[in-house]
């Protein structure tokens, strides 16, 4: 592990070759949260370099942890994108794919009780963060003429609920966000494409204690995802790890529903 002045935080692991492109960089954004352990699984298993921001890693404990699952590590919680991009380019120089793996804690409230604060919060870690943090990569995929970005945002929109109007917009908008960029950045040979789950298990969003242990949680879940059960890690980080591969090049602008056929 290694820390530096800024107190970031990244794991690199060895590079993989994948399809026609050496993916030689992978930036996992949240790395402990949401999709980020199934998808540094994935990637690690096909030995990829992997660099993993998260911010619970200022916690001599939690890259205690982490470098346990995941050895030879180097772990950085650089909050900011520039902060981000700057120790990326001192620890290794250039990232050739990004995972945007952004999440925020939800608040249920109906709309007219909903905190401005909440609301901006929101805003600020799963579109502004992602936004910013894809600017300032841009330029050096285009000037080599590739690059990955997979954006993991959310199925929601697509049967709103009362009470979810914050996430439920903002990672629409998200959404909206990648599928724009695709099509700024095709001719550059820059794929971009969403992953968007429902139900799956993150201690986040769908703890284990409430819908993987509890008997009512279980059934809660089995009356309303069609296959009956909550979503892994690991296979949401398969598919983001297949995305990120270089297997698929022609695939880009698309949005990944990963929710076992809801809604």
């Amino acid at each position: 592990m290694k820390l530096n002045p800024s107190g970031a935080h990244y794991l690199v692991l060895n590079d993989i070759s994948l399809g026609d492109h050496t993916v030689k960089t992978v930036l996992i954004t949240n790395a402990t949260q949401y999709t980020g352990p199934g998808a540094v699984k994935a990637l690690h298993d096909q030995g990829a370099r992997v660099i993993c921001h998260d911010r619970s890693f200022a916690d001599k404990r939690a890259v205690s942890d982490f470098m346990k699952a995941y050895p030879h590590t180097i772990c950085l919680h650089e909050s900011d994108p520039v902060g981000i991009v700057s120790e990326l380019t001192q620890e290794v120089g250039t990232v050739d794919a990004v995972v945007s793996n952004d999440a925020y804690p939800i608040t249920r409230a109906l709309i007219e009780d909903v905190s401005l604060e909440d609301l901006r919060m929101t805003f600020e870690s799963v579109l502004a963060f992602p936004f910013q943090l894809a600017q300032l990569i841009l330029p050096g995929m285009k000037s080599r003429g590739n690059g990955c970005f997979v954006f993991v945002t959310s199925a929601r929109q697509l049967r709103p609920e009362p009470g979810f109007s914050v996430p439920t917009s903002i990672r629409a908008g998200t959404t909206a966000f990648a599928q724009a960029l695709s099509k700024e950045v095709a001719a550059f040979g820059i794929q971009v494409n969403v992953v968007a789950p429902n139900y799956l298990y993150s201690e986040m969003y769908y703890p284990r204690a409430r819908f993987i242990d509890d008997e009512e949680g279980r059934r809660i879940i089995a009356d309303t995802v069609p296959a009956g059960r909550l979503g892994t890690p690991e296979e949401v980080g398969e598919l983001i790890a297949f995305l990120v591969s270089g297997k698929c090049k022609f695939v880009t602008g698309q949005v990944i529903y990963f929710t076992g056929g809801w809604p």
